[in-house]
């Protein structure tokens, strides 16, 4: 008989997971397996089933239970006590390796576990010593698994309520190294889009999407999950914010869903998405934590926001994207990271068929959507150097004639710009598709198109007032001579160049108050 040596549970567990709050996810994935088989039991009603997480940052401790079925103490040394040997049914169950409830061991002194089942009087404990795992680990000695296993894991039991039924883990005494583990804040920000929740009841289009699964016959699973009190719900939001100094403000919006179902040559169904319809004004920014198309299984999120990434046909598409791609098929079955799937032939048609619409639809939204924005953009740019020409003439305001003759240059190119985004614009009229008609109404809402149709023969700039012998800005400073006039303009002309527009505005403005 083969032995199995000690570098295989530092695999299972330091070696499992690059982030640590993945663990969460594996404490969380199990305790609803069990909540569904309590449904199934008639132990829970489908509204009853709880995950109830507890973090302490002083005390360093975390608690993670369920209320769901327990485990009878008959059957708790072999289940708890087996490594990699589960029971569950790979396709049906969330979780089926039987090595998640290991990975609490990399991150505390201590980890337990307690249970009861209903009828018992008895709640079942197992108690390991992560530390002594670790420190038997890096020994410059052999052992086997069974040597670590039977050194660090003790049974005991303790009295229990008989209508009670629960699961709990606790990770005791977390490392130093992992405070991440203790942040409220990030813990909620990571379960929110990672753990099996509903959306937010703010998200305006979370019906459709439950409209859509109902349409495909697909049921999505939603649990209740708190942490320190607080449900969990997926934020998804449908403002899109960027930094502006040390504020958040809008800068796009998600007008609408688009949902697609992907099916292989038989015709079964592989996986479905929503995507959000915005602008596609730039990436989506960091601070938006909903950003990137996420994969789903069970309605728990595998891998990270750029899971998808490498199906575009150029990576940094996946950001302008927010959304959803909920597999389908039983045999597109997680890796052990769950961060994606393992490799067959149903995985490599899922991503044959997600990359074909990726390439195609996606790669037009947000690049052929960004083309019609620069378009409108250029009008609004002539538009409003038009304005600006025949206001400063009005008011005198022109610093020289140099000054003149340079806004006159920017009108001419401008004008030149804006004739080229008529033609863009009715290229994209020769070659759009359905999802991109949604987004040009988008743009072009935002963009007010219905105000900026150029008649570009009838842009006409005012002629000098008659009789005007100075039209310039230094007419009205009366308390100036020629000469002075003439020191001014020069002086104006250098604020204007090296100077933001908004500031030389204004540095201008008092010039003139001082000077009349």
């Amino acid at each position: 008989m083969a032995t199995v040596g000690k570098n295989i549970l530092d695999n299972l567990t330091t070696g499992m997971y690059s982030d640590s709050k993945v663990i969460y996810r594996e404490y969380i994935q199990n305790a609803c397996d069990q909540i569904d088989k309590a449904i199934s039991d008639g132990i829970l009603s489908a509204d009853e089933g709880l995950v109830d997480i507890y973090i302490d940052e002083q005390k360093r401790y975390i608690s993670i239970k369920d209320n769901a079925t327990g485990v009878l103490s008959a059957d708790f040394r072999e289940n708890l006590g087996d490594i990699a040997n589960s029971n569950k049914k790979i396709g049906q169950d969330k979780g089926f390796r039987g090595i998640g409830r290991l990975c609490g061991l990399a991150y505390c002194k201590t980890l337990k576990f307690t249970t009861s089942a209903v009828g018992e009087e008895t709640a079942s404990v197992m108690i390991c010593d992560a530390k002594k795992m670790r420190a038997m680990l890096v020994e410059n000695k052999k052992y086997t698994l069974d040597d670590i296993w039977d050194s660090i894991v003790k049974f005991d039991s303790q009295p229990a309520l008989s209508e009670e039924h629960f699961f709990e883990v606790e990770l005791i005494d977390i490392n130093k190294e992992n405070t991440a583990l203790l942040d409220e804040g990030k813990v909620k920000d990571y379960l929110s889009f990672v753990a099996p929740v509903a959306y937010k009841n703010t998200f305006i289009f979370r019906s459709r999407i439950y409209d859509h699964a109902k349409e495909i016959n697909y049921h999505i699973d939603e649990y209740c999950i708190k942490v320190n009190g607080s449900q969990l719900f997926k934020e998804y939001k449908t403002r899109l914010k960027e930094q502006n100094g040390s504020q958040l403000k809008d800068y796009d919006e998600i007008y609408n869903l688009e949902f697609k179902d992907f099916y292989d040559s038989d015709g079964e169904m592989l996986a479905w998405m929503w995507i959000g319809l915005s602008c596609f004004e730039k990436q989506i920014p960091k601070n938006n934590l909903m950003r990137g198309l996420r994969i789903r299984t069970a309605n728990i999120q595998l891998g990270n926001d750029d899971a998808l990434a490498e199906l575009f046909k150029e990576s940094r598409g996946n950001y302008y994207f927010v959304g959803e791609v909920f597999s389908v098929s039983k045999q597109l079955i997680p890796n052990s990271q769950r961060n994606y799937f393992n490799e067959n032939k149903v995985r490599i048609d899922f991503e044959d068929a997600l990359r074909a619409y990726f390439y195609d639809v996606l790669h037009k939204l947000y690049t052929v959507g960004n083309k019609i924005k620069n378009a409108y953009k250029r009008k609004e740019e002539y538009i409003a150097k038009v304005e600006d020409f025949d206001n400063k003439q009005k008011s005198n305001s022109f610093i020289n004639e140099e000054d003149k003759q340079k806004l006159q240059q920017d009108i001419e190119n401008a004008k030149r710009k804006a004739e080229e985004a008529d033609k863009v614009l009715a290229n994209v009229d020769n070659n759009i598709i359905a999802p991109l008609i949604e987004v040009r109404k988008n743009i072009e809402r935002k963009y007010n198109a219905d105000k900026i149709d150029i008649n570009y023969e009838n842009a006409i700039i005012l002629p000098e007032i008659e009789g005007s012998k100075n039209p310039y800005i230094t007419a009205g400073m009366s308390k100036l001579n020629r000469n002075e006039r003439k020191l001014i303009s020069r002086i104006l002309s250098i604020i204007t160049d090296i100077a933001p527009k908004d500031i030389a505005e204004q540095i201008i403005e008092k010039i003139k108050e001082e000077m009349s």
